[in-house]
């Protein structure tokens, strides 16, 4: 099975070179590797260049935000499984690729989805320690959703029911979420166990403003998908506080 992972990337310098490591160094040989820049105006195409050998797709051009290079991706991915990897984030070790095909060809599924860290900028330190847990649909209705960065789907999934709706400047992976497994109820699996590292500062939590906006079209998307309510926000957020709390080693 070939898997195609997408990386956007905006004037990611410091960490692009780290992320696209983390993806060639997977020990899953059949990957398609795929970044998509958004005309970035530092040292990040020059650090992107370094791997060309080992980078299957790559464009660099002026684009309207994070989600319409996604779309971008996936537009040229010709994997039968879809990942997205973003230029802050690295994948937690060398086997997630494999362990996540050997699943999804054992389960028969259409999505397959792990656990996240949030580290900090030197990913040192875990901030927080997102485990995702088996899904249902109920859970939906009440606010859960798996980290946007450990779910894979199939490529037939997004050819049939389309990609990321760019009328949603911050929401859109949310929205997507919904649609996949709320709307549309395809077959998803889960791995227990942690598949990315993510830095913080990411655009949904930079700042007061952009947390507002998040909240919108949060309930801007369930609307959309007719699922939840205003209810559904309030869990979603409630349930991020255990996030926090760091077992002690």
């Amino acid at each position: 099975m070939k898997v195609s992972i997408i990386t956007s990337s905006f004037n990611n310098e410091y960490t692009i070179g780290d992320t696209i490591k983390s993806v060639i160094n997977q020990s899953y040989s059949n990957i398609e590797y795929i970044i998509i820049d958004g005309k970035s105006t530092d040292k990040t195409i020059k650090t992107i260049e370094l791997f060309k050998d080992k980078i299957h797709y790559f464009l660099s051009e002026k684009d309207k935000g994070v989600y319409y290079a996604l779309n971008k991706g996936l537009s040229v991915a010709t994997g039968e499984l879809i990942g997205f990897l973003h230029a802050d984030d690295i994948y937690a070790n060398k086997s997630i690729i494999e362990n996540v095909v050997k699943k999804l060809e054992e389960e028969k599924t259409d999505s397959i989805y792990g656990n996240l860290l949030y580290v900090d900028k030197s990913n040192t330190k875990i901030i927080r320690n997102w485990i995702s847990g088996k899904y249902n649909y109920n859970k939906i209705k009440t606010g859960w959703m798996p980290p946007h960065p450990t779910l894979f789907v199939k490529k037939n999934i997004y050819d049939k029911y389309d990609g990321f709706d760019t009328s949603f400047r911050i929401a859109s992976d949310y929205d997507l979420i919904l649609r996949f497994l709320g709307k549309h109820k395809i077959s998803v699996s889960y791995i227990d166990e942690v598949f990315v590292r993510m830095r913080l500062g990411g655009i949904s939590n930079k700042n007061i403003s952009n947390i507002i906006k998040k909240t919108r079209e949060d309930i801007k998307a369930l609307k959309k998908n007719n699922i939840g309510g205003v209810y559904t926000i309030i869990n979603k957020n409630i349930s991020k506080i255990p996030q926090f709390f760091i077992p002690k080693k």
